[in-house]
């Protein structure tokens, strides 16, 4: 019998003839594990979209279930699909999503906004940290968090560390752009439900759930939260973090310009080796 306590969220597991038989129940029952993502190779995409239902019917987890297309008895279709996963990302989803997504839509659009601004009209970019970034750290060797952590926090890791790189970067972001009328901001919005959990494992998950149970506050307070420093007319100050709306110190590492610099320089680097600036 297996354990029901299964936590395969630091997995990424593709799992063949899954659309029948033995198969269909493995897909079932691995998607109720949490895995990071489960890959599930289809010769018959309407057959896949069928076991994507039947896999939501019967447990709901199937958030990060995958169905991709690859035929076993075509060699070309099968060198296709390995292609395509060696090809992908290979980046921990919140270092992406949180980090390394907002960074390169700023690179790539920092020019225009550059040439759209003016003293009248200063440019804004906001960054959406959290009040989790003062449990974050920058470890230069484990950025992508390939190593696991010896023991599990609830925040630390991946959400806090990445949270933190949001506070770096605006601070950093303010110092390369300080003679171009353009300011910047990292903001924790106060604490709100979010669709964000299926980054988590199931134990953070938990934990953040208690957390909104007891501090959340509405998704429109949140929205006010973030815009008001962003907006304010009174405000003229560049680079500094708002928690809930109100300027506070953030936590010390994002002062310290070797770390801000190497930051940068690396995630430049990592946008490269991808191909995507």
């Amino acid at each position: 019998k297996l354990d029901n306590n299964y936590d395969l969220s630091g997995y990424v597991i593709i799992l063949t003839g899954a659309t029948d038989g033995i198969g269909k129940d493995m897909a079932r029952i691995l998607a109720g594990f949490n895995p990071k993502r489960l890959i599930l190779p289809v010769r018959n995409k309407e057959k896949g979209n069928i076991l994507l239902e039947y896999i939501k019917s019967s447990n709901g987890h199937a958030k990060n279930v995958e169905i991709w297309e690859m035929d076993l008895a075509d060699l070309q279709s099968v060198k296709n699909f390995a292609n395509k996963f060696i090809k992908e990302d290979n980046l921990e989803i919140q270092f992406q999503v949180n980090h390394l997504a907002p960074f390169l839509l700023t690179l790539l659009l920092l020019d225009t906004i550059k040439k759209s601004v003016s003293a009248e009209l200063p440019g804004k970019i906001a960054f959406t940290s959290s009040s989790g970034h003062f449990n974050g750290e920058i470890d230069f060797d484990n950025l992508n968090l390939e190593k696991r952590s010896s023991y599990w926090h609830p925040i630390k890791g991946n959400y806090g560390n990445t949270k933190l790189m949001n506070v770096i970067v605006a601070k950093e972001l303010s110092r390369i752009v300080q003679n171009e009328n353009i300011r910047t901001y990292s903001l924790h919005p106060g604490i709100i439900s979010t669709n964000l959990n299926h980054m988590n494992n199931r134990y953070t998950t938990y934990f953040i759930n208690l957390l909104i149970m007891m501090f959340e506050i509405s998704a429109e307070q949140g929205a006010i939260n973030t815009l008001y420093p962003v907006l304010s007319s009174e405000n003229k100050e560049t680079g500094e973090y708002y928690n809930e709306g109100i300027k506070q110190e953030p936590n010390k590492i994002a002062n310290d310009q070797e770390v801000a610099n190497k930051l940068w320089k690396v995630s430049e680097q990592l946008l490269r080796e991808h191909g995507l600036i």
